[in-house]
């Protein structure tokens, strides 16, 4: 606090903003995908047998030696207790023939010893599309989890080589273990359960077992030695139990890092058709109201608000004021910087809140009551007052701007030199020191 005191205090006593300012942003928690609890129980689809998440392939052999099914491409389903559950439902309410394919066993043999075995895969299109949604739901909330803690400042830990303590963000422990110790698991923005990834690697170190090759030696001085000397400060890319932390991993369905990187991009640029992106789901960004909380999708509806709402008509200033873009831009942040500090930019007066400077403006008169251009066409409005005011990015050039107007008036032309070359030669400076020279010569 004394800092910030003394920060204004040098400003002269004027207001300042001391920090970034950024509009609120819904951020629903998320529950971390890596942490879970492995000892979850998996029921069978069509008995009481459980097995635990983390001893799959147990459930599996169960489901071929009891039930005589099997599934398909287990690596490709992102849930699989909810693939379970899903697909015992159905069980219950269809036979299985109507699901999956029989595979009849030793058909050219005697019946007793022919056999039926169901396979389920994603060649029925509902365990496709099933495995589609599964995918699609891990991937969100991954990205969700990434976001979450790409803007955590709470995180605490200390660097596993030297002992240092590092406070606020996780790329500050990332960057320094890659700068000082030259230890490099990728770029921060790029994992995901960040914390679960450092602790599996600090198990690796407590039982003496190198990042690269995984050996085992017998204490840390010689494991640090080997991986100094063997460059083996880095992880292996071929052990897929890293494969969890990273963002890449989920992005599609059945692929690694490894077949995603190895695509060709140039296969994607011949096909200029949007389709593709139908079922895109961004939240769109919404411009806020210069005056109230209200948010729109787009800058005809958040004027026709803030024109209705607050008798504020952004249109008829530029039209009158003959505003180019950047002098938009500059009015935008010097409004919201002035309603922010809960000031009246109409006549500088000071209330206590927000509301009550709206109110005020209402009732006097002093919504489109803008100061001097000279007051507020300065450089410091060009950097926005909230930094993802998606206001500004709405805003169009003015009409002489989006004609192209002609400025070629205001360009000063030179005219070309048209001295007597001759001449320019005789007097040149470099004609006199050749003359010297060869005098002293």
């Amino acid at each position: 606090m004394a800092a910030l005191k003394e920060s204004a205090e040098l400003a002269g006593g004027q207001d300042c903003i001391l920090e970034p300012l950024c509009f609120p942003e819904q951020l629903s928690d998320s529950v971390s995908l890596a942490s879970s609890d492995d000892c979850c129980l998996v029921s069978c689809v069509f008995c009481s047998h459980l097995a635990p998440l983390s001893d799959k392939d147990q459930l599996l052999k169960h489901l071929v030696l009891d039930h005589k099914l099997v599934i398909a491409d287990i690596k490709l389903i992102a849930d699989f207790p909810k693939y379970m559950l899903y697909w015992k439902k159905r069980f219950t309410e269809q036979p299985i023939t109507d699901f999956c394919s029989v595979i009849k066993t030793n058909s050219e043999g005697p019946a007793e010893l022919q056999e039926n075995y169901f396979l389920l895969c994603d060649v029925l299109p509902e365990d496709r599309i099933l495995r589609e949604q599964l995918q699609q739901k891990r991937l969100e909330e991954v990205l969700e989890q990434q976001q979450k803690e790409r803007n955590d400042t709470s995180f605490q830990r200390t660097c596993m080589f030297c002992n240092e303590d590092f406070t606020g963000n996780r790329s500050v422990l990332l960057n320094h273990m890659a700068r000082e110790h030259s230890f490099s698991i990728g770029l921060p923005d790029n994992i995901v359960y960040c914390t679960e990834f450092l602790d599996a690697l600090e198990r690796k170190l407590d039982n003496m077992q190198c990042f690269y090759c995984e050996k085992i030696f017998r204490d840390k001085t010689t494991l640090k030695d080997h991986m100094r000397k063997k460059q083996h400060r880095r992880i292996n890319a071929n052990n897929h139990d890293y494969d969890r932390f990273y963002v890449i991993n989920y992005l599609e369905l059945g692929k690694t890092w490894e077949e995603v990187l190895s695509e060709d991009d140039r296969e994607l640029l011949k096909d200029d058709d949007d389709s593709d992106w139908s079922d895109w789901q961004a939240h769109p960004v919404c411009a806020v109201c210069l005056f109230c909380e209200q948010q729109e999708e787009n800058m005809e509806k958040i004027c026709t608000h803030m024109q209705e709402a607050h008798k504020f008509d952004l249109h008829k200033l530029k039209t009158e004021l003959n505003l180019k873009f950047y002098q938009q831009v500059k009015l935008v942040n010097y409004i919201r910087r002035e309603l922010h500090q809960c000031r009246c930019y109409g006549c500088q007066k000071k209330l206590e809140t927000k509301e009550e400077v709206v109110q005020h403006m209402m009732e006097a008169g002093h919504v489109m009551q803008i100061p001097e251009i000279s007051h507020w066409d300065q450089p410091q409005y060009y950097f926005p007052t909230y930094e993802n005011d998606a206001l500004l990015t709405a805003l169009s050039d003015s009409e002489s701007e989006s004609e192209g107007a002609d400025h070629s008036s205001d360009v000063p032309v030179f005219p070309e030199d048209i001295s007597n070359l001759k001449a320019i030669k005789q007097n040149s400076v470099l004609n006199k020191l050749l003359k010297d020279r060869g005098s002293s010569s």
